[in-house]
């Protein structure tokens, strides 16, 4: 049986787009709504800027409430230089409603392998940054306004944390990436992943404080990295305060939490979070979601459903023409 298959919500349904026609089913209640995420694309170039625009301009016929990219602009053995990041800035622009984006690896952590360019990763982050974070607001072509996590604390750098509320729902971005977020490769990479990693445990531990004072009836926490929830967290992991501080959170806030990640290209929906790393009982009222991406380029519809003691139901948003064609 395949990790999909022993999913434990079954609430996923299939959405096929093609030419002119969009299956789907309404998110009913007066509160309701949806958001879409997607993540890990355009991976393979030049080709999937065609396959990325046309899951762009699905995403624009059913009109989500915001859609999130979870980082991962590029694929890791591409250049990292200014002209990829900026197309890609391009194409963020034409989502028609608002577009949060936080950054992966591969734009920046992974830019000093020698297929990527030798960049220094610093930099690259810097020049994510001044890219795509230069207002306090999301991209797309009706951005909305975003709290940043450098404009409330004294984590000047971290423009790209942001938290804002949609319904009775409180959201958040947290830049955590893949390669093991960046720690243990040389001393610069760690100098700059401790001072982060302060920042991210600061903004997840405020959220769900914030979420818990304002009753709000769930949080969601968008980032880039698989955080290996089944592995053992010692101290050559760059993920285990970020999964502890998921953990101290959920159970204070004893209400619905939904992760929402990419990196390993797989769909999945699943409760993998546990009360303690190593060997815990499985946290209930936590749920991940994990997007498709790389040579899937689709993305997934999230369904918000307040009232219900889910309050989320996860259907693929599948684009027909990019759909790879099987294997003889």
């Amino acid at each position: 049986m395949s990790r999909l298959t022993k999913t434990l919500i079954p609430l996923v349904a299939l959405a096929v787009l093609s030419a002119g026609l969009v299956s789907e089913r309404p998110v009913h209640g007066a509160e309701a709504f949806e958001f879409v995420a997607l993540g890990d694309m355009p991976y393979e170039l030049p080709d999937d800027y065609a396959r990325f625009d046309r899951l762009i301009a699905a995403i624009n016929t059913i009109m989500p409430a915001f859609s999130i990219h979870l980082g991962d602009t590029k694929a890791g053995s591409t250049p990292c230089g200014d002209e990829a990041l900026e197309k890609v800035k391009d194409q963020f622009m034409t989502f028609a409603g608002p577009l949060i984006y936080t950054p992966g690896d591969n734009e920046w952590t992974d830019c000093h392998r020698k297929k990527a360019g030798e960049y220094d990763p610093r930099e690259r982050l810097a020049f994510v940054r001044k890219l795509h974070f230069s207002e306090a607001k999301s991209l797309g072509g009706k951005p909305m306004p975003l709290t940043r996590q450098s404009d409330v604390g004294k984590y000047k750098d971290m423009v790209e944390n942001a938290r804002w509320v949609h319904g009775s729902i409180l959201f958040a971005t947290v830049h955590v990436v893949g390669s093991n977020n960046g720690f243990g490769r040389d001393t610069a990479a760690d100098k700059e992943y401790l001072g982060r990693n302060e920042a991210n445990i600061a903004w997840i531990k405020e959220t769900f404080t914030i979420a818990k004072r304002e009753n709000r009836d769930a949080v969601v926490f968008a980032f880039q990295a698989n955080p290996n929830f089944d592995e053992r967290h010692g101290g050559d992991s760059g993920f285990g305060d970020t999964l502890r501080a998921f953990v101290e959170g959920a159970k204070a806030f004893a209400k619905t939490v939904l992760l929402v990640q990419g990196d390993s290209h797989e769909f999945i929906v699943d409760q993998p979070l546990k009360t303690e790393l190593d060997d815990g009982e499985r946290l209930e009222n936590v749920y991940r979601l994990q997007v498709m991406g790389s040579r899937e380029v689709q993305a997934v519809r999230v369904g918000i459903h307040p009232g219900d003691p889910v309050m989320f139901s996860f259907r693929p948003l599948i684009v027909k023409e990019n759909i790879n064609p099987l294997e003889e």
